[in-house]
C-alpha cells in the first residue's frame, strides 16, 4: 500500500472513533469535546488537498512507507 492508501485509511478511522466516543448516543461515548478531534482531522486533510503537505504522510514516509508508483501506460 502507499502513503497517500494509509492516509485515507487512518483519517477515516480516526474520523469514526471519534465520532462514537463524541455522539452522546453511541455505546462508546466519553464526551463531546471528541468532536474536536473529527474536526482536527477533517482541518488537516482540507489543508492537504490544497498543500499537499500533511503530517501523517512524512512519519509514514519516516516508516518506509512507498509513494505511489507513476501509473504506466500500455497500448
Amino acid at each position: 500500500m502507499t502513503v497517500e492508501r494509509y492516509i485515507r485509511i487512518i483519517a477515516g478511522l480516526f474520523i469514526l472513533t471519534s465520532l462514537a466516543l463524541g455522539i452522546e448516543g453511541s455505546p462508546l461515548f466519553v464526551s463531546s469535546w471528541a468532536l474536536a478531534f473529527t474536526a482536527f482531522v477533517g482541518a488537516n486533510l482540507f489543508q492537504f488537498g490544497f498543500s499537499n503537505v500533511c503530517p501523517m504522510g512524512w512519519m509514514l514516509r519516516k516508516m518506509g512507507v512507498p509513494d505511489a508508483a507513476p501509473c504506466s501506460v500500455q497500448s
